[in-house]
């Protein structure tokens, strides 16, 4: 299964590059898009609490994680459009966690 994630993050980069280029703007949409996709995991976070009195509980827990789940899978998108390794980074990333909390 860790496959298809590695290998679906450079089908979506390599989808995106044929559809939209590659250029600086492009890139910058990339990144940018992290936020869009982060607010909707609030905006789901919110639906879970009943925060809006209005509309009340509109969002399961599971509809929360499904939108983490599209903002990392969006920044593994980015990490890939910068001409990274998204693998790479991210082992990276989760090597550096585990030396603050093996402490």
């Amino acid at each position: 299964m860790d496959e298809v994630i590695w290998n679906a993050a450079r089908a979506a980069r390599a989808w995106l590059d044929a559809a939209n280029g590659t250029d600086r703007t492009e890139l910058t949409c990339r990144i940018l898009k992290l936020s869009e996709e982060a607010g909707e995991a609030a905006g789901a976070w919110i639906g879970v609490l009943g925060q809006n009195p209005r509309k009340g509980v509109t969002h399961s827990h599971e509809e929360v994680a499904a939108e983490l789940a599209d903002v990392v899978f969006t920044a593994l998108i980015a990490i890939e459009s910068l001409g990274l390794d998204a693998r790479s980074v991210v082992t990276a990333c989760a090597a550096k966690v585990e030396s603050r909390i093996a402490r």
